[in-house]
């Protein structure tokens, strides 16, 4: 009777100490933005989605201390130090942080989302084409516009970033030879006061701007508090990017005229997978050129309440 006590004690303690071994055992994977901000909701329910699908992985949603390169790269050697097996990261400023993600790149996998760093050693990019959401905004601009000129002013987080750059180039390529011009566009550096009152500034200074374009997913919601203040929400055209809920009310309302979407929760989703993959050794996911597109979409008055309800289900997936 003891021998058999003493087995299913053996047999609990093995139970007990088996259970942090095998947490140990899980590979870990983190997916980093680039600033703390409500558009990485929709990456963080894709990553809880794909946690349910890695059992043997353990999946990390990391947002840096700000919204700097220097932030980010801190956070990156913390991952590494911790015994993190791959990184995805949305980076902040691409052209400063080669030499760092270069470090990373020898130690771990590192992958890129929404905003590239293509001459780093990253192993791919998965996103968006920026350069296509910036020349479907410029062909909703013209559309939007109907024949009439117009001065554009357009809002952006990081300038110097490449997903900014490169939407900035695809608007100007839509709207070239019809009548549009982008006058200028603002950079705020992710600081949402800053953002507003750039809009204000605009409104008061360059009374001939007629169009406006909010390239970050906070940008729209900024244009629009500050048009309402100022009497000109409807006056003055706006084409947004990303799904914040203002965005989508002033589509909705017509106050927008569209906003070109991507899919944030795809790039948790499939980006965590392809990481742990290329973990296992497949390394079919990775084409040629290193590009993994998830197409972006045209959110306008007649879709607007479809997409809000897949957007609500995909929240709510990750509660």
């Amino acid at each position: 009777m003891r021998y058999r006590f003493l087995l299913a004690a053996a047999a609990m303690a093995g139970l007990v100490l088996g259970g942090p071994a095998l947490a140990q055992d899980k590979k870990k994977l983190a997916f980093v933005v680039n600033a703390s901000s409500d558009f990485w909701k929709l990456a963080e329910a894709g990553v809880k989605k794909a946690q349910g699908e890695l059992p043997n992985y353990q999946l990390q949603f990391r947002y840096p201390a700000q919204g700097t390169a220097a932030a980010q790269n801190s956070l990156m050697d913390d991952l590494v130090t911790s015994g993190v097996a791959a990184i995805m990261i949305s980076s902040a400023d691409p052209k400063n942080s080669i030499d760092a993600f270069n470090r990373i790149a020898a130690q771990v996998p590192l992958f890129t989302t929404d905003s590239d760093a293509p001459d780093s050693k990253r192993i791919a990019y998965l996103g968006s084409s920026n350069t296509d959401a910036g020349v479907q905004a410029g062909e909703e601009m013209v559309k939007a516009m109907a024949g009439k000129p117009g001065k554009c002013m357009g809002f952006v987080g990081f300038l110097g970033a490449d997903n900014a750059k490169e939407r900035i180039a695809g608007f100007k390529k839509a709207i070239a030879g019809k009548g549009i011009e982008l006058v200028d566009v603002r950079g705020d550096d992710v600081d949402f006061t800053k953002a507003r009152t750039n809009v204000d500034d605009v409104l008061v200074a360059k009374p001939e701007i007629n169009c406006m374009v909010g390239f970050y997913s906070y940008n729209p919601p900024k244009i629009y508090e500050a048009l309402q203040a100022a009497g000109k929400l409807g006056k003055i055209t706006v084409v947004a990017f990303d799904e914040d809920p203002v965005t989508l009310g002033a589509v909705k309302q017509g106050a927008f005229a569209a906003t070109v979407v991507q899919q944030p929760f795809e790039w948790g989703y499939q980006g965590m997978k392809l990481m742990a993959k290329y973990l296992e050794g497949d390394k079919s996911g990775v084409p040629k050129d290193k590009l993994i597109i998830v197409p972006t979409k045209v959110i306008n008055k007649a879709n607007v309440e479809s997409f809000e309800a897949d957007l609500k289900a995909k929240l709510a997936s990750a509660r």
